[in-house]
């Protein structure tokens, strides 16, 4: 399966996060699409890329990679969601592309529960490493 990892990047930890994920995706034998790796940080980069600045450079590179991919995995740990996570979840939901989420942090909106809109457009909500190997060893 191709799949598109949309989460927070703009710390060291999250970064290592994003990239432990990724491992075990690829060791599961997916093909992924891991931003971070693949474009970069804005925050580290040139202003301009061939040309293009690097923001739209970047949003170009994620949207041809959320076409490209046959699901997204969805991080949703924090406070409160990602931004660009959440734009992602909702791209791919109106592709009609399998959408799974991981959260493993037990912070939520209120009350226990997250925005419905994020909870109403996964598939499934998984806690753990252990439950993302299950599933992604069913789901090839």
């Amino acid at each position: 399966m191709k799949i598109y990892i949309a989460a927070p990047l703009f710390c060291e930890a999250e970064r290592a996060f994003n990239e432990k994920v990724d491992g075990v995706l690829r060791s599961l034998g997916h093909e992924t699409f891991l931003p971070q790796r693949e474009g970069g940080v804005v925050s580290d980069m040139p202003p301009f890329i061939n040309g293009e600045p690097v923001r739209k450079y970047l949003f170009r590179l994620d949207c041809e990679h959320l076409d490209w991919c046959d699901a997204v995995l969805c991080i949703l740990d924090g406070r409160v969601p990602d931004e660009g996570t959440c734009f992602e979840l909702g791209y791919c939901f109106a592709k009609g592309k399998r959408c799974i989420a991981y959260k493993s942090d037990a912070r939520s909106f209120m009350d226990g529960y997250d925005n419905l809109m994020l909870c109403g457009a996964p598939e499934v909500v998984l806690k753990n490493e252990a439950e993302i190997r299950r599933f992604f060893t069913e789901n090839r």
